[in-house]
């Protein structure tokens, strides 16, 4: 069984970012029926997004599924068309751009998509999978196209003389690779992975993900890394962000967020990942086990859409929805009584960036804060208990 390699510390480029997502959003209409069909609801599938992937670095992208996390990625590809927001690129809003202006584009940003029986034509063969980009895009003299699909092969570690196969001959992990290959024939700047690995038996998970590592290191490749395999965006993802029904409710830097979570959701969710070495030693985690089920993204709960399930809610949640707080270097979190387990106290620590009391009531005088949906971290920036300090005057105006 092939094992995953270790991985480096989180380290994180002083570049400016290669993709910066502000506020974006993605609802699909749900029409009614009969003769004349109506929009009567939205699903919110993504619903006011912000981050930022740093040039040739990753952001890991975890959550339940149905949160959000994939329809994210095909709005970056723009595979799917934005409600609302921007996504920068290289300091160009594609949102906005047209299909003929988005062309030039299309090269730069490329996907891995989660199924590798459904992504690959079956009745098509493998140098005719991952030539046609190069063909579409006139990347290579036609008389050269084969030359470099044999190239590509054998770079994601397949046999370059199988390029006349059809993917019915190949295994799961091989066919993953096609679609690596693929990917990587246009030597995109950004690559979208939407759960490479989740379709893989274990002993070829490995394989991809060291693979995906070892493109990333050639090329300077950018990952966005969709994921519900929390281990697995540990090892690969120097920064990851934690989604819930449509919403970032934390994000952070590897080492403080599987270490140090701050959000009641990232509590839950780290809870219920096995850990061997405690398994060793003896004993267990208290796993934090959530009451409910998700809301419907076609009516979220007012407020936090956590509260539902949240076992510290109280009348403020129900009130304002919690912005996304910077309390660290490189670590933010929407939750208004942030903190790790079993150190909250009953006082919010969003009153002051809200400008309202713990009722969630506004306070005469006091005006929210700006710019809190701004992707990326800011070097000023105020700790949890900082904010806690400057809240705690408004609790009971």
């Amino acid at each position: 069984m092939t094992e995953l390699r270790p991985h480096a510390p989180s380290t994180f480029t002083s570049e400016e970012p290669l993709l910066e997502v502000v506020n974006l959003k993605k609802w699909f209409p749900v029409k009614s029926s009969g003769l004349v069909r109506r929009t009567v609801a939205n699903v919110q599938a993504v619903d006011g997004v912000s981050f930022s992937v740093p040039r040739g670095g990753s952001l890991g992208l975890v959550g339940e599924s149905g949160c959000g996390k994939s329809t994210t990625g095909r709005l970056i590809t723009r595979l799917y068309e934005p409600t609302a927001g921007q996504i920068r690129f290289e300091d160009t809003d594609i949102a906005k751009l047209s299909k003929r202006e988005m062309l030039p584009y299309r090269s730069e940003i490329q996907m891995i998509f989660q199924d590798p029986y459904s992504s690959l034509n079956p009745r098509h063969t493998v140098g005719t999978i991952v030539g046609t980009p190069l063909r579409v895009h006139d990347m290579v003299p036609k008389d050269k196209v084969l030359d470099r699909v044999r190239e590509l092969l054998e770079v994601v570690g397949l046999n370059p003389e199988h390029y006349n196969r059809y993917p019915s001959e190949f295994s799961g992990g091989q066919r993953q690779r096609i679609g690596i290959a693929r990917a990587l024939a246009l030597q995109p700047k950004l690559l979208v992975a939407d759960e490479p690995v989740s379709a893989l038996d274990v002993s070829i998970q490995a394989q991809v993900v060291n693979l995906l590592q070892d493109v990333q290191r050639e090329f300077n490749i950018a990952f966005l890394f969709i994921a519900h395999d929390l281990a697995v965006v540990r090892h690969f993802c120097p920064e990851v962000a934690v989604m819930y029904l449509g919403k970032i409710v934390e994000i952070a830097d590897r080492e403080t967020l599987y270490s140090r979570p701050h959000h009641p959701y990232t509590q839950a969710l780290l809870s219920a990942v096995p850990d061997v070495k405690q398994a060793s030693v003896g004993g267990r985690r208290e796993r934090i086990m959530l009451q409910g089920d998700v809301p419907s993204p076609i009516n979220p709960p007012s407020g936090c859409r956590f509260r539902t399930r949240c076992w510290m809610a109280q009348d403020i949640c129900a009130k304002q929805e919690p912005p996304l707080l910077q309390i660290g270097p490189r670590h933010k979190v929407a939750c208004h009584f942030a903190g790790e387990r079993g150190s909250t106290g009953h006082v919010p620590i969003t009153l002051k960036a809200l400008g309202v009391n713990s009722h969630g009531d506004p306070v005469p005088g006091e005006e929210p804060m700006q710019g809190l949906d701004a992707p990326g971290y800011s070097p000023m920036f105020k700790d949890r208990e900082t904010h806690l300090r400057e809240s705690e005057p408004l609790a009971d105006r």
